[in-house]
């Protein structure tokens, strides 16, 4: 990603001491507004009836000048999802109040996340997740006062980035993954992680959102790592 030019809209490099205020820096309110035309592909389309309700939390940040978005790894041992990478989220609860309170919540209890940094923007229309019977409202946020990372005890997260917005959408770093049912997705490398699955799919289209969107037909195809798969089977 080049840096932007006046008007363009796209998220480049932000002159330093730019956001020390707090405030969310204007690409990411251009993005909130239009959070509500986020396409969703038909097979994440949730279904009239049936599945269990939960958040994830969009984070926006910067860090040396320029914007990331946050992104957990999931431990090899869980039930569900095991070793994806994810964005911090998951079931919520009554105590919850809806898809913010979970999403902020979850945030805190995996990663550390302090609410009180976290300047809440824009909630996007749900997705659906086959696989697990999840409905789940994506909420964007802005790190206006980032706290430190710190996975929690129980193993659920075993480590967490700040990827870069450049590097998310540059082509170097984006590929297609194989399952071994014959269907392929996209794919992220980044910070060491291969992001594929649901939220690859959901970074794709925060970038097509923000006017990002790069062609995945790279030529890069892969088949899932064996540990993947085997998570994956698990889960």
């Amino acid at each position: 990603m080049t840096p932007a030019q006046p008007g363009s809209g796209a998220p480049g490099p932000v002159p330093p001491g730019a956001a020390s205020s707090g405030a969310p820096p204007a690409w990411l309110t251009e993005l909130a507004a239009r959070a509500g035309e986020m396409r969703v592909p038909p097979r994440l389309r949730a279904p009239a009836q049936g599945g269990r309700f939960s958040a994830v939390l969009l984070l926006f940040g910067e860090t040396a000048g320029e914007p990331d978005l946050l992104i957990v790894q999931r431990g090899l041992h869980l039930r569900r999802h095991a070793g994806q990478p994810a964005f911090p989220g998951g079931a919520i609860e009554p105590s919850d109040q809806g898809p913010v309170g979970a999403a902020l919540r979850e945030a805190a209890e995996e990663v550390g996340v302090d609410p009180a940094g976290v300047e809440v923007l824009a909630v996007l229309p749900e997705l659906f997740i086959p696989r697990s019977g999840f409905r789940v409202t994506p909420v964007l946020a802005w790190w206006r006062a980032p706290s430190p990372l710190v996975a929690a005890a129980d193993g659920e997260i075993v480590s967490a980035a700040r990827a870069r917005l450049a590097d998310l959408a540059d082509p170097a770093n984006r590929l297609s993954v194989r399952h071994p049912s014959g269907a392929a997705g996209p794919a992220f490398r980044v910070h060491g992680m291969l992001v594929w699955g649901f939220t690859a799919l959901l970074v794709d289209r925060l970038l097509a959102l923000g006017g990002w969107e790069q062609p995945w037909d790279t030529g890069r195809q892969e088949d899932l790592p064996p540990d993947v798969l085997d998570a994956a089977a698990r889960s």
